[in-house]
C-alpha cells in the first residue's frame, strides 16, 4: 500500500468499526423512537472517525492525545448513563462500554494496526449480538459446570505456566510441564467433550451420546450404553451403534493427540488407525437402519456426567508420570518389546496415557515405527477390553455386535502396524 492512500485506509477502517458497531446497536433498540437514544448509527460512526483521526494523530509518540480524547468520551458516556437512567430507561451500560471501545479500536486502526483492530471489532460486535444466546447459556448452566470450567482454567492458565521445563529422576524422563501439558490436554478434550453433550442434548439420542460422549470417554460411554442393554435388549442394535461410535470418536482422538504431539507420527499411524476406524465403523449403518426408530432408553442420562475433576487429573498424571519412567526403563533394560508390553498393560485401562508417553518418546528416544506398534497395541488391547466389557454387562445380543467389529479392526491394525515396523 503506498504512503498516499494508507491514512485514507486507516480512517476507512476506523469508520467501518464505528458503522459496524452502530448497525448492532442501531438493530438492537430499532423499538425506540428517534431523539431517546443515546448513541446510534450516526453517532457510533462519528466515534470511529474520530478515534481514526486521533490514532492516526498520536501515531507518532503524542499517545498522550488518544488518553485524553478517551478520558472525555468516558466522561461524556457516564453523563449520558445517568440521564438515561433518571429517566428512567436501560440501566445497563452495555452502549457505553462499546462507544469506548469503538473508539479505542478506530484508534488501533489509526495508528496502522488495521488487522488486529478489526479482528477485535468482530469480536465485540459478535458478542453485542449473541446477548440472548449467552445469556440463555447462563440459565442452563450449572453451578458444578461452571466450577468444571474453573478447574479447567486453574490447572492450564495458573498451574502449567508454574512448572519447570526439564527432565527430573532417571534418564531424566520426567518433565513436570511436559507432564501436566498433556493433562491439560485430556482435560480440555473431556471438558469439551462434556459440554458437547450438554450443548445437543442427551434427549437427542443415544447416537448424539455415544458420538460425543466418545471425545469425553468412550469406555465411560461404553459402560454407561451396556447398563442400558442390559435392562433393554430390544435396544441392542442402536446401543451398540452409539458403542461404536465412541469408540471412532476415541481412535480420532488418538490419532489428533499423536499427531499434535508429534507430527511425523502421522505418516506411519494413519493406515493402522483407518483400518481400526473403518471395522469399528463398518456395521454401525446397518445397527442404525434396524434400530434407531425405537426411543432411548431413560438409563442414556447417565452419560451427563461431569468429567473435569481435579483428583482425576492428578490421578491421571501420577500415571502418566510412571508410564513415562516405565517406558524409558524398558527402553533401556528390554528394547520395543518391553515398551510393546507396557503399551498393552496400558491400553487395558487407558490409552491416553500411552499414547502421549510414546508419542514424546518418539521425538527423540524411540523411532516412529516402534511408536506406532505401540499405540495401536494400546488401541488394539482397548478395544477388546470396551467388547468385553459389552458383551459381559450388556448380553450377547449387544456384546457381539460390539466385540467382532473391534477385534476385526484390531487384528487389521496391529497387522499393518507390525508390516510397516518390519519392513520399514
Amino acid at each position: 500500500m503506498s504512503a498516499e492512500i494508507e491514512p485514507f485506509a486507516r480512517l476507512a477502517v476506523a469508520l467501518a468499526i464505528g458503522l459496524l458497531v452502530g448497525v448492532e446497536r442501531g438493530w438492537k433498540r430499532r423499538e425506540i423512537e428517534e431523539g431517546q437514544r443515546v448513541a446510534g448509527l450516526r453517532t457510533y460512526a462519528l466515534i470511529g472517525l474520530i478515534g481514526g483521526v486521533v490514532g492516526y494523530l498520536g501515531q507518532d509518540g503524542a499517545y498522550w492525545l488518544i488518553g485524553l480524547v478517551f478520558i472525555g468520551l468516558a466522561i461524556a458516556s457516564a453523563t449520558a448513563y445517568v440521564v438515561t437512567t433518571r429517566a428512567g430507561h436501560d440501566f445497563g451500560i452495555t452502549s457505553e462500554t462499546a462507544a469506548m471501545a469503538t473508539f479505542l479500536f478506530a484508534a488501533l486502526a489509526g495508528v496502522g494496526q488495521i488487522a488486529l483492530a478489526s479482528a477485535a471489532a468482530i469480536v465485540m460486535a459478535m458478542l453485542l449480538g449473541y446477548k440472548e444466546r449467552l445469556h440463555g447459556m447462563l440459565d442452563v448452566l450449572r453451578r458444578e459446570e461452571l466450577t468444571a470450567g474453573l478447574k479447567l482454567l486453574l490447572i492450564s492458565v495458573v498451574l502449567l505456566p508454574m512448572l519447570p521445563d526439564r527432565g527430573y529422576g532417571p534418564w531424566d524422563a520426567l518433565n513436570p510441564y511436559v507432564i501436566w501439558l498433556m493433562v491439560v490436554l485430556i482435560a480440555g478434550i473431556s471438558f469439551f467433550g462434556y459440554i458437547a453433550i450438554r450443548v445437543f442434548g442427551a434427549s437427542r439420542g443415544i447416537i448424539f451420546g455415544g458420538l460425543f460422549g466418545g471425545m469425553a470417554s468412550s469406555t465411560a460411554t461404553t459402560l454407561a450404553f451396556a447398563r442400558i442393554g442390559a435392562r433393554e435388549p430390544v435396544l441392542s442394535p442402536v446401543l451398540a451403534a452409539g458403542i461404536l461410535l465412541a469408540c471412532g470418536a476415541m481412535i480420532a482422538r488418538m490419532m489428533a493427540v499423536a499427531t499434535l504431539i508429534h507430527a511425523p507420527l502421522f505418516e506411519s499411524l494413519w493406515l493402522p488407525a483407518l483400518l481400526l476406524l473403518g471395522a469399528t465403523l463398518a456395521p454401525v449403518g446397518f445397527y442404525l437402519m434396524s434400530g434407531l426408530s425405537r426411543k432411548p432408553a431413560e438409563g442414556e442420562e447417565a452419560l451427563i456426567r461431569n468429567p473435569m475433576e481435579l483428583k482425576s487429573a492428578l490421578l491421571f498424571g501420577g500415571l502418566l508420570a510412571l508410564i513415562m519412567l516405565l517406558g524409558k526403563a524398558l527402553s533401556e533394560w528390554a528394547g520395543d518389546a518391553g515398551l510393546w508390553a507396557l503399551a498393552a498393560a496400558s491400553g487395558l485401562a487407558d490409552v491416553d496415557a500411552i499414547t502421549l508417553s510414546l508419542a514424546r518418546m518418539s521425538e527423540q528416544d524411540i523411532s516412529l515405527q516402534v511408536a506406532t506398534v505401540g499405540i495401536v497395541i494400546a488401541a488394539g488391547a482397548n478395544s477388546l477390553v470396551k467388547g468385553g466389557m459389552a458383551l459381559s454387562i450388556g448380553g450377547r445380543p449387544l456384546g457381539f455386535r460390539v466385540l467382532l467389529p473391534l477385534a476385526a479392526g484390531s487384528v487389521l491394525a496391529l497387522t499393518a502396524a507390525f508390516a510397516t515396523h518390519f519392513t520399514g
